[in-house]
């Protein structure tokens, strides 16, 4: 599938061969993955591929049906070859599947797709899509909470768009939005407003609330040169960075009040082999600090994770499981911290690490995973570390 070596995966060969090397296998992989989720009949994204016991061993079943990721794997397939892509979603391109994904999210009513369906159309369609557009400017205007990871989709997708529709006003508008929403050490709510939500969950952001504001943020400073927005990038990317764990893992929940670690777990394998490259290696291009040692250290975790014996990575079905989690009811951990942190910052429920052990691998893969992986490292030629 790989002709060459892409030059973010070259970036990181000159500080971690081994580390590139695992990226390398990932991104062959990576088509098959999104492959394993594609439905022809109705040419949808399921919400995920599931692992289930089988009479040969595992087996994948797709389940449900996701607008948002429908999005993420046409953004993620528009930067292979189009025979690549045409294997991948039985036949159609990935031009195919932005337009397919540009009309469904003319009457969905998420922010988040929307903004993402914009996105794609402006990247990968060809043309912006004015009424989409037009809808992300409402979202804004309307007097309603906006999830932060919308807002921070809201910017790129004006990025996109920009030399062929007029979208200097949302952007501004969004970024500006995005702005005042930062904690002092950079991180980010997880929905703006935060006072909209409970007391108990207002300061509590995950890593995606942060790392897609990064990407925001970065990109809208490569086009307009917004010092302050880029410093913004480089602050929030620096907290997360300095919060990483020791085997690399970046860690889930994060304190807007003070910058710490909430919630450690579950650790997601698309922070590590995704989401953090493409955002750190996009805020290197906007004039951003060199975060390759922090990239391959998350990388590495995907093989050396300490937390369970179970390989991430399944050879057979060449996909990556989606996270190791705590042995724990439903996000139980997280709400335990989310109340103790909520009444004293820094206070951790206790207990927490020594009777919920980061020991269950979740055996599912979703869609937008492999497609991150594929947008971020097999970024547009001239974009380097």
């Amino acid at each position: 599938m790989i002709s060459g070596l892409p030059p973010r995966v070259d970036a990181l060969a000159e500080v971690d061969p081994t580390a590139a090397g695992r990226v390398l296998t990932l991104l062959d992989r990576a088509p098959d993955a999104i492959a394993a989720a594609y439905l022809p009949e109705t040419g949808e994204m399921a919400q995920t591929v599931r692992g289930v016991p089988g009479p040969d061993g595992v087996e994948l079943r797709a389940e449900g049906t996701n607008l948002r990721y429908a999005a993420m794997a046409a953004l993620g397939l528009a930067r292979v070859p189009e025979a690549v892509q045409r294997r991948t979603l039985a036949g159609r391109s990935a031009r195919d599947l932005a337009a397919s994904v540009t009309e469904r999210a003319r009457t969905d009513a998420d922010p988040g797709a929307v903004a993402l369906a914009a996105w794609a159309s402006a990247e990968v369609g060809g043309d912006p899509d004015t009424e989409l557009l037009g809808r992300c400017r409402a979202a804004l205007d309307a007097d309603a909470p906006i999830t932060t990871v919308a807002l921070a989709w809201t910017v790129v997708a004006a990025v996109a768009a920009h030399d062929r529709a007029d979208t200097a006003e949302l952007l501004d508008l969004a970024v500006t939005r995005l702005r005042v929403q930062a904690g002092e050490a950079g991180i980010f709510p997880h929905v703006v407003p935060a006072s909209s939500q409970p007391r108990w969950r207002r300061h509590v952001g995950s890593f995606a609330d942060s790392i897609y504001p990064v990407q925001a943020l970065a990109r809208a400073a490569a086009l307009t040169g917004d010092r302050p927005a880029l410093w913004l990038a480089e602050r929030s990317a620096a907290r997360l960075c300095t919060l990483q764990g020791e085997h690399g893992q970046w860690w889930w929940h994060y304190d807007v009040r003070d910058g710490e670690v909430v919630e450690r777990y579950p650790v997601y394998s698309v922070h590590q082999h995704s989401m953090a490259p493409m955002v750190l290696m996009d805020l290197a291009d906007a004039g951003g600090p060199d975060r390759r040692a922090e990239i391959a250290a998350g990388v590495h975790w995907l093989d050396r994770h300490p937390e369970v014996v179970e390989d991430v990575v399944h050879e057979r079905h060449r996909l990556v499981w989606r996270k190791v989690g705590r042995r724990e009811p439903p996000k139980a951990a997280r709400g335990l911290s989310a109340v103790t942190t909520a009444v004293r910052p820094g206070w951790t429920a206790p207990g927490v690490d020594r009777w919920l052990l980061p020991r269950v691998v979740d055996h599912e893969c979703r869609p937008y995973e492999p497609a991150w992986l594929l947008h971020g490292w097999l970024a547009p030629a001239g974009a380097t570390t």
